[in-house]
């Protein structure tokens, strides 16, 4: 049996109640996370079992890295970084060209920065890391401050790492569950309404989707892959740790199958 970690609170509750019941009917055990186990350590009852944790990614990245859980929270960060896994994607990536640079030598000198996306009057910024320490966006490049892109409200370091890209005009949305190397379950989503169906295995972003996972070298065996249409294409949104991630509409029962079959 494997134990779900569960944190309420994160997600909608109708999400976390789906997550819950689809653990349940699968026979396995459901856990409510407690913030307090920091403190207190009781996360230590699970060591000696198979455990996979679900909530914030906060969570789920100190999870991965500082508890004896196996396997513990899907979440090595570092390989969710742009600049690990853009390379690999080639032509599949959404952005036709990036770089990588940080917050403070954007701010300091943003048309030298960006001189190599060509002219471009605005570009799409977000942080290399996997934790978004701020939400990606759009900014003008005349207009680049340290206001503009957050600092000192969710981060103080201007060393920041962050990714650099031209626009580009971004339309349907699909969030995909990988499971060693295959697609289990599927969501179109709408990221502002946040309104969520499900999305089968005939659709052509299910069979894009499955392709990129099937030829691209995984960031971890269990782990979200985002598509989206670009001018008409598939192409890759971005990847994500399973454990930090919403499901939107994804079957959770075949999450849950998939994952604890893949833990035996």
């Amino acid at each position: 049996m494997t134990a779900w970690v569960l944190e309420p609170d994160v997600f909608t509750q109708a999400s976390f109640e789906a997550m819950r019941d689809a653990v349940r009917v699968a026979g396995d055990e459901v856990v409510a996370w407690d913030d307090d186990w920091w403190s207190t350590g009781r996360w230590h009852s699970l060591v000696d079992r198979r455990v996979v944790f679900h909530g914030s990614l906060g969570n789920a990245a100190r999870i991965a890295a500082e508890l004896q859980w196996k396997p513990g929270a899907f979440c090595a960060t570092s390989a969710f970084a742009c600049s690990s896994y853009y390379p690999g994607l080639g032509p599949s990536l959404a952005q036709r060209s990036w770089l990588l640079t940080t917050v403070a030598a954007f701010v300091a000198d943003p048309r030298g920065v960006t001189v190599g996306l060509g002219h471009v009057e605005a570009v799409f910024v977000r942080p290399d890391s996997a934790l978004k320490p701020f939400s990606g966006r759009v900014v003008a490049v005349d207009e680049v401050s340290p206001k503009a892109l957050d600092y000192g409200i969710y981060y103080d370091d201007d060393a920041l790492p962050i990714v650099i890209a031209p626009v580009v005009n971004i339309g349907r949305e699909w969030r995909y569950v990988v499971v060693d190397g295959a697609i289990v379950a599927g969501s179109a989503y709408d990221a502002v309404g946040r309104e969520a169906i499900p999305s089968g295995a005939h659709e052509a972003s299910w069979c894009f989707a499955a392709d990129v996972a099937a030829r691209i070298s995984a960031p971890e065996p269990v782990y979200v892959l985002d598509v989206c249409e670009r001018e008409g294409e598939l192409k890759v949104l971005e990847l994500n740790p399973f454990s930090g991630a919403d499901l939107y509409a994804c079957d959770r029962r075949a999450v849950v199958v998939a994952v604890t079959a893949f833990l035996r």
